[in-house]
């Protein structure tokens, strides 16, 4: 259809307007833009206009949308409601239509990826419920005023992306968002990447029935628009882009990313409505950028509704009843069943194997073994037993470009990339029968594998038989850097591919591979991945990037108890996080192995809390010993960590017996957000035991006033060797100090205290009164967050001015202000001052406080480390701050400037400190508006060679694209220089 606006326009209902009418119109303008302060159009030419020219001047002095509102009250004002509501017929027909194009789009592309793969509606359209909960996501809270913002969030290949069909079909049917939306237009980000760049008008335009898409009508009520962005994490994006380079113009081509971050930080079309899916890797990545109002985690079929997929696949109920117990035994199994395809596929592929009179049990072994049999099934014909030389090639080529796509991001093939991987016409045919391929929903000319994880399968099988040195496109790398890239999460979309490569090196599956291809496959892939674990672990840098979680499915689905023995013997700190049941089986599958371990870091949420069955209870508990039998085998274990963990009774007496045992002696233990069901005394009876301890971490569990009593016991008794304390936001009171101040005067040991994020205030004057105390040999105060009032500061002065160990005080996120630095800088400033570290942050100090602690940096020569980011200091305070540091009397190595409202006007200042002051070897200036003049000077003042200054920490995404660059190069020129966050 034409454009509305353009060939429908104002001149067309203009003419309808007789002589006496147009002049009535003009004198109605006239006033209108007198009435509502409109940018005026000189009388003169209005006046001398005819009905195009007039036309021409109301498009060209406003915006379409207010001339076309300021033309309808026109005409209701001259008596011609008849044209008003023809107009606005005619703007809803628009809606109406392109609602129709995309029902009959949408019902097409159901029938043909969903007919087949249930009966009886499993996978029905949408529900009433459904439309009830799309309804409610779009409602507007009693205090909401800002555009919807929905996020759902699921693992990949959950549904997202069915949940979004269902919910833009519902409205197609006109069962949801009536008055809400006029037009929904799904963004999918797999699809549109491939763009390269485009407009926002060119992602609608693909998506209307004809070429010329009527965007100036589609766009004219944005708060009428809903945009589908499906499967961000396709686009690898962050968000992270300087304001300055999103765009606001629809019209605008961009690069995709620039385009849609624009879209999601609400730069363009702000008043539009977004729902957004994601994985949960990705969402996490980028919530605080997210101005979500809703989300919504898409959880996948529960239990009842896996096993109707079973009845529904088994003409038999006891068979059905068989086989779902099979796969009820398998936790792994049974997960991935959430999934509505997987589910389908798990179940026809033991409906096919019990029908060729195979074993089911053996296909439930491992989620390697369901695929290899399903995929390897598919390219044998029924009545054979092997494949045709055809179909051993077609699968090859197949692994071929599996492998191409996920190291490419892609995700929907054209005829281009089946060709470049020896895929003619004939065997797409082929693969759609099998069914192994689908057409894509958003288009007739590409195609994707039936379910993301079928392509990972593929993927990780060409690794099995080929090299990755024989494909054509350089993009696909070797086994060694898949590995890494996986156990990293570089790439969130990678799901299953390293679990599959393990599980396919299982002696069951080579069987299989060997039997299907006809000839013996190499061992070489199994070696080089035992050689890349060895080289992980003995990389420290690599060790904390690796997710040791992926690397535990990894050995799970090998089942090599040989192979597992020798990765975990390399093992020396181990960091997991277990979310359900399924995880904790696998941790403790690979944990029994361990005996040289130095560091454990886990957390088990709340799977050891739950309420559950007896025998259920009991399958948890026994993953939960091998758990916790790594605690007596590891007897080299320094450092144990517990965190976010809510144990039940049961639960708690396991880890109590083997944190119990005579080889568990940590140095540092960390209990953090634990509950230990009641049984608090347990665990410091416990500690009292544990004279090795030497750093006790309690931070975020809740601890009573009994707690602290027994605390404050096991801290007294002379077998106590505990050196640092750290109860950061664990509930304390006030009368909890009198505790701290008793353990300070009394402890010959405890040199560190980190009470922060507790409210103190009341009690701050007997903790400092001990501080005073000579006995007391405490180094490291931490009372950041804790509600200090402004007497508080003249208790901490006294402290400073007696206390003669004490080197560091962090008392950040307090409201400190000018008034309370002024007490605290006089004791600062006396000879016999001795902290080196004063930690500031967010403390409301403004530019006249710099003026006090100018006169302490230009005199104290013990401190050291200044941290006052994230106070209004400006340009002016960071002067008088430079002009103390070039002081001879002023020590000080580091300081922090972070987010303190500077421009690139105090760089002058700043540059000038690097060359005069001897000792200062780190700054930081994150969050800063300094410019690119600004910035260029300071890196020019540290090539000079009197500079100390190692770190220049500039945050690279504070400075455009441009600037960026500059600033990197300037990075690689001077070795002498770490730019912080410039990677």
């Amino acid at each position: 259809m034409a454009s509305f606006f353009s060939d429908f326009g104002l001149m067309w209902y203009l003419e309808e307007l007789n002589k006496k009418e147009f002049m009535k119109f003009k004198e109605a303008l006239k006033q209108e833009m007198v009435q509502y302060g409109l940018q005026q159009i000189p009388w003169t030419e209005v006046k001398k206009a005819s009905r195009e020219d007039l036309a021409n001047l109301l498009v060209k002095h406003y915006e379409h949308k207010k001339a076309w509102d300021m033309t309808f009250r026109i005409f209701q004002n001259i008596d011609r409601m008849d044209l008003r509501e023809r107009a606005e017929r005619e703007i809803a027909g628009l809606s109406k239509m392109y609602q129709a194009h995309l029902k009959k789009k949408l019902y097409q592309d159901w029938s043909r990826k969903f007919n087949d793969l249930f009966q009886n509606n499993l996978i029905q359209k949408y529900t009433q419920d459904e439309c009830s909960s799309f309804e409610y996501l779009f409602t507007p809270k009693a205090t909401e005023k800002q555009p919807h913002t929905v996020v759902f969030r699921g693992v990949s290949g959950i549904g997202k992306t069915l949940m979004m069909a269902k919910l833009t079909l519902a409205w197609s049917d006109g069962q949801v968002f009536q008055n809400k939306f006029s037009y929904i237009f799904s963004l999918c980000c797999h699809d549109i990447k491939q763009l390269k760049t485009a407009s926002l008008a060119d992602l609608i335009s693909r998506e209307w029935p004809s070429p010329s898409a009527p965007i100036v009508e589609i766009v004219s009520e944005p708060e009428k628009l809903l945009f589908i962005i499906d499967s961000l994490e396709a686009l690898n994006c962050d968000l992270a882009e300087p304001e300055l380079e999103l765009c606001d113009n629809w019209m605008e081509k961009r690069p995709v990313n620039i385009l849609l971050s624009s879209l999601l930080r609400r730069k363009i079309l702000p008043e539009s409505s977004l729902l957004i899916t994601a994985t949960p890797e990705t969402f996490e990545k980028l919530k605080s950028r997210l101005n979500y109002t809703e989300l919504r985690v898409i959880m996948g079929l529960n239990e009842s509704s896996r096993e109707t997929c079973f009845k529904t696949l088994f003409q038999d109920d006891n068979t059905a009843e068989e086989v779902f117990r099979l796969v009820r035994e398998n936790e792994q199994v049974f997960d991935i069943c959430q999934v509505p395809a997987i589910c389908w596929l798990v179940g026809t592929c033991l409906k096919n194997e019990i029908e060729k009179g195979g074993d089911p049990a053996s296909i439930c072994r491992r989620t390697t073994s369901v695929y290899t049999t399903f995929i390897l099934n598919l390219f044998i014909p029924k009545s054979a037993q092997n494949p045709s030389k055809k179909g051993k090639n077609l699968l090859l080529k197949l692994c071929s470009l599996a492998a191409e796509g996920i190291w490419t991001d892609k995700f929907a093939f054209n005829q281009e990339d089946f060709g470049e991987n020896g895929i003619v016409t004939s065997d797409i045919s082929t693969l759609l029968n099998m069914r192994i391929f689908l057409k894509a929903m958003n288009s007739e000319n590409m195609y994707t594998f039936f379910h993301p994880s079928v392509q990972e399968f593929c993927a990780a099988m060409f690794y099995l038989v080929k090299s990755h040195s024989d494909h054509h496109s350089k993009d696909v790398q070797g086994i060694e850097a898949l590995l890494l890239t996986f156990l990293k999460k570089v790439r969130v979309q990678w799901i299953f591919v390293g679990c599959f490569i393990f599980g396919l090196l299982h002696k069951s599956e080579q069987e299989k591979l060997e039997m299907f291809f006809g000839y013996q496959l190499s061992q070489e892939v199994k070696q080089k991945l035992c050689e890349s674990l060895e080289k992980i672990s003995a990389d420290e840098e690599l060790r904390e990037q690796v997710d040791d979680m992926k690397l535990f499915y990894c050995l799970f689905e090998m089942e090599d108890e040989a192979f597992v023995m020798q990765t975990m013997s390399f093992l020396q700190q181990i960091k997991f996080v277990a979310k359900d049941y399924s995880d904790l089986i696998v941790a403790s599958y690979c944990l029994k192995y361990c005996s040289t371990l130095k560091t454990l870091s886990f957390s088990t949420q709340d799977i050891l809390q739950e309420e559950r069955e007896h025998s259920y209870l009991e399958k948890l508990l026994i993953c939960w010993q091998d758990v916790c039998s790594v605690l007596a085998s590891c007897q080299q274990m320094q450092t144990l960590q517990v965190k976010d963990t809510y144990l039940n009774e049961s639960a708690f007496l396991v880890l109590y017996t083997h944190l119990q045992h005579p080889s568990c002696n940590p140095h540092i233990l960390q209990v953090n957000n634990v509950s230990f069901s009641g049984n608090n005394h347990l665990f410091f009876e416990l500690l009292n035991q544990k004279q090795s301890l030497r750093h006790l971490d309690l931070s975020l569990t809740s601890l009573s006033r009994s707690d602290m009593k027994m605390l404050y016991d096991m801290l007294n008794q002379d077998e106590c060797n505990i050196e640092k304390l750290l109860l950061k936001d664990s509930h304390l009171s006030p009368d909890d100090c009198m505790i701290f101040a008793c353990t300070l005067i009394s402890s010959k040991k405890l040199t560190h205290l980190n009470v922060a994020c507790n409210s103190l205030d009341k009690g701050i004057h007997l903790l400092c009164k001990a501080l005073c105390h000579p006995d007391c040999v405490l180094k490291n105060l931490v009372l950041a967050n804790c509600s200090l009032s402004e007497q508080c500061w003249d208790y901490l002065s006294d402290v400073l001015k007696r206390n003669k160990t004490l080197t560091h005080l962090d008392i950040s996120s307090n409201d400190l202000k000018d008034k309370g630095l002024k007490v605290l800088c006089k004791a600062l400033s006396l000879p016999e001052s001795v902290l080196n570290t004063l930690r500031l942050i967010n403390c409301l100090i403004t530019t006249s406080g710099c003026q006090d602690l100018a006169e302490v940096l230009s005199i104290n020569q013990n401190l050291k480390n200044l941290q006052i980011s994230k106070n209004k200091l400006q340009d002016a305070g960071v002067k008088l701050l430079c002009d103390a540091i070039k002081q001879p009397n002023c020590h000080l190595e580091m300081i922090g400037l972070e987010g303190c409202e500077l421009t690139g006007a105090c760089c002058e200042d700043l540059a000038s400190i690097f060359s005069q002051n001897k000792t200062l070897w780190a700054i930081s200036l994150r969050q800063n508006a300094l410019d690119r003049r600004g910035m260029l000077m300071l890196c020019e003042a540290v090539k000079h060679h009197r500079c100390t200054l190692h770190i220049l920490g500039l945050q690279i995404t504070d400075f455009d694209k441009e600037t960026q660059r500059l600033l990197i190069a300037e990075e690689e020129k001077n070795p002498h220089l770490a730019i912080i966050g410039s990677e």
